[in-house]
């Protein structure tokens, strides 16, 4: 069970490379909006997996080694991603193609971010993706918000009410599903 004293730990994951990322800003202004007992770090090291090859098992460089030790020790993922040609942006899917096999994933609370309304094409592979690597999707907590139509930045995220509003009370949800799991799971023990 999760020490009630310790912070939730979430681990956000962009699936955009782009330094002016829309999804990227979100996760961004994100964690710095994560209310009381909510720890939210962005992963920045996306580009730099290499290519998922099932040979280097056993063998695998320290990057992927310490993407494991950051999902493993997160309490949920947040995933924000763009989409490219109705699917998933390559990047991605080679950063979850590395935590297939691994324990770490199964049952990992995963909520989805979306930063432009028009990724639904995206949305409905993650979701597929996710639920297959046995993931725990926790839709309530899910928020779409239009920053492509808003054209603000992470500055302008963090200073407009409602989209704050929106992200901290999505974190907050996040975080209570988590709790409740946890809890669940200690009575089942």
């Amino acid at each position: 069970m999760k020490n009630p004293d310790l912070p939730v730990r979430l681990l956000a994951i962009s699936g955009s490379l782009r330094a002016g990322s829309s999804n990227t800003i979100l996760l961004r202004a994100a964690s710095r909006l994560a209310p009381a007992g909510i720890e939210l770090t962005v992963y920045d090291k996306l580009g730099e997996l290499p290519h998922f090859n099932p040979d280097l098992e056993g063998a695998e460089p320290p990057v992927v080694k310490d993407f494991w030790a950051q999902v493993g020790a997160a309490d949920g993922l947040v995933i924000s991603t763009p989409e490219y040609a109705h699917g998933l942006p390559g990047v991605l899917k080679n950063a979850l193609d590395w935590l297939v096999g691994g324990f770490d994933f199964i049952n990992k609370p995963v909520v989805f971010f979306n930063a432009s309304l028009r990724s639904t094409y995206a949305l409905a592979s993650l979701t597929e993706i996710v639920t297959v690597m046995s993931g725990r999707i926790i839709p309530e907590a899910a928020i779409s918000v239009p920053l492509q139509e808003l054209r603000v930045d992470e500055e302008g995220i963090v200073a407009h009410a409602e989209l704050r509003d929106m992200i901290q009370t999505a974190l907050r949800r996040f975080g209570q599903a988590i709790a409740r799991e946890s809890a669940t799971r200690a009575l089942d023990e």
